[in-house]
């Protein structure tokens, strides 16, 4: 809990970055942010979601339409393609409200693991730990975790700490791995961690 702790106090206000006014809209964003960053998702969905706001709208909106708003973003046929089958079904099957069951929210297209913890954890409360590549890299850094896939570094998180801190977790990870512990250059001499941490800087495989 030292590592978590310090964390803590470093960024007590740490959330998500993702710009969403509804936990359809979290889903939406999360979805999108998948290869690419928040901000660039942002500038996307501050556009997106003046025109489209509810399951309804994304279920019947046009496909090339739809292709055209998002095209800032990563694979976006792709991600258009399952943002209008998972309104659809969220439409249809859930009475325009997103599911919150674990069960439910990997069955609709385009939510990996990752997503649906993330829409567990932030947008209804319950316990969910994302694990992005910030997440992966910082935990095996810091000899948290030694894995080899963010699928085992959730997993080995999970039975680390308490259900209750793993969304903070996500949060507090991420921050630190985006301002301190970067993908290239860290810095170590100026980061809060740097007593507790095993520094194992090899390339994760």
């Amino acid at each position: 809990m030292k590592i978590f702790t310090e964390l803590d106090r470093a960024y007590p206000d740490v959330k998500t970055f993702l710009e969403h006014d509804s936990i359809f809209q979290l889903v939406v964003a999360v979805i999108l942010s998948a290869q690419c960053t928040d901000e660039r998702v942002n500038i996307v969905t501050r556009n997106l979601f003046s025109k489209y706001n509810t399951p309804e709208d994304f279920a019947d909106c046009s496909l090339s339409e739809l292709e055209d708003i998002i095209r800032g973003v990563g694979l976006f046929r792709a991600k258009a393609s399952n943002l209008k089958k998972m309104a659809a079904i969220i439409r249809d099957e859930y009475h325009n409200e997103v599911p919150n069951s674990w069960e439910d929210l990997i069955k609709l297209p385009g939510v990996g693991r990752k997503t649906a913890n993330v829409i567990l954890a932030v947008g209804f409360g319950l316990p969910g730990l994302g694990v992005d590549t910030h997440v992966h890299r910082v935990s095996n850094r810091l000899g948290l975790v030694r894995t080899k896939s963010p699928y085992k570094t959730e997993l080995e998180l999970k039975m680390i700490y308490a259900q209750k801190h793993w969304g903070k977790l996500h949060h507090l990870l991420i921050y630190h791995g985006r301002q301190v512990c970067t993908s290239r250059k860290p810095k170590c001499d100026n980061c809060i961690l740097y007593k507790h941490c095993e520094r194992v800087l090899e390339p994760l495989k």
